[in-house]
């Protein structure tokens, strides 16, 4: 992690676009202004590790139904159970 020393009105630039500056300081609050490319995202961390949680619930949630419905087709592509066998244009 990098620490610096900013006094109010003095900033930083990430990436060549993205310019942080120091607007207030009371007591144990630092307000930070931010000027960044329309493009740019910013989320608080909080609110970007909930969104990363429920996105990793998700996926595994959608894992286990792909697993699901691949255990129920054979390898002709017809669905498991289903008679007839053979290409499934037959009745």
């Amino acid at each position: 992690m990098l620490y610096l020393t900013r006094k109010i009105g003095e900033s930083i630039i990430i990436n060549n676009n993205i310019e942080v500056t120091v607007v207030e300081v009371r007591g144990k609050t630092v307000k930070l202004g931010f000027l960044f490319p329309k493009e740019a995202t910013i989320l608080r961390k909080e609110l970007h590790q909930k969104i990363t949680e429920q996105n990793m619930a998700a996926a595994s949630t959608q894992d286990a139904e792909l697993l699901d419905m691949e255990f129920n087709i054979d390898i002709s592509g017809n669905k498991a159970g289903n008679e007839g066998g053979g290409d499934g244009n037959k009745p």
